[in-house]
């Protein structure tokens, strides 16, 4: 038998507010998994962030575009991230037939995270600014995961992670995906955006990049890779540089990308290479 092809998709974006698109990837999602791959949904909630916070009042503070996030405002980051959005996730796909289990990092001490410092630069020396409870990506144990997928489970993972003396912190979705990606060597490292992928110029569909390698990438940033889409090639690096076979930038506002992509074996979004 074939050995299966292991795909991690990371899920945000608008998709994410929008039930009916919800119901139609988590269909999607559902799909692949029956048809014999092995499937790893990762997800932020940057919209939910937010609404938590402006229902408790707790005030954000950003330095440089980064939020700063106080202890207090983790307790209900987490709460948004694993109570509603993980949960409603799960909950979606065991509708859908689907054996889905919600995890964060901590679960399994699955990944391990360490406090993220921001560097600044000020008159040409650099200087850290301490973002709070904001993490990175330290260590990661993928036991828990792949005994979840050697029993047909599909592991449900949210960007929450405890440091090794059990501090919590928030990492970044993207670079949380595409360490775990890595780690877990899988077949494809799926990014799903609002758009059709990787494009020279937004209101030219013609202007799509259908395949990249590392390389190449480094010379687009600030021109062609510019605003939200930085974080999302930086994490199909992170993902390439630690294991994944290979990337893709997929548009999650057209859930049929993921069955096209993969079962009709179309040429779709950007395939990102090592």
């Amino acid at each position: 038998m074939a050995e299966r092809q292991r795909i991690l998709i990371k899920y945000g974006g608008n998709a994410m507010l929008n039930e009916e698109l919800k119901s139609e990837i988590i269909a999607k999602i559902s799909q692949l998994q029956n048809e014999n791959f092995e499937i790893i949904l990762v997800h932020g909630g940057g919209p939910f962030i937010e609404d938590i916070l402006k229902r408790t009042a707790i005030e954000s503070e950003f330095i440089d575009g980064h939020r700063k996030t106080t202890k207090e405002a983790l307790k209900y980051i987490e709460m948004a991230l694993k109570g509603e959005v993980n949960s409603s996730l799960v909950n979606t796909l065991n509708k859908a037939g689907i054996k889905a289990v919600g995890l964060s990092g901590k679960d399994g001490s699955s990944v391990i995270a360490k406090k993220r410092m921001h560097i600044r630069e000020v008159d040409g020396k650099k200087e850290e600014i301490d973002l709070g409870q904001v993490g990175d990506v330290s260590i990661i144990n993928t036991d828990l995961i792949t005994l979840l997928l050697k029993n047909n489970y599909l592991p449900v993972i949210t960007c929450i992670a405890s440091d090794e003396d059990g501090v919590d912190y928030n990492i970044n979705a993207d670079m949380f995906a595409g360490h775990l990606a890595g780690a877990l060597k899988a077949t494809n490292y799926v990014v799903l955006t609002d758009v059709e992928g990787l494009m020279e110029s937004l209101d030219k569909p013609e202007s799509l990049i259908k395949e990249i390698n590392l390389a190449e990438i480094e010379g687009l940033y600030g021109s062609i890779i510019k605003g939200g889409m930085i974080p999302k090639i930086e994490s199909c690096s992170i993902a390439l540089k630690s294991g994944a076979k290979e990337a893709c930038i997929l548009n999650g506002t057209r859930p049929a990308a993921l069955s096209e992509k993969f079962l009709e074996k179309k040429s779709i979004g950007t395939r990102i290479l090592n």
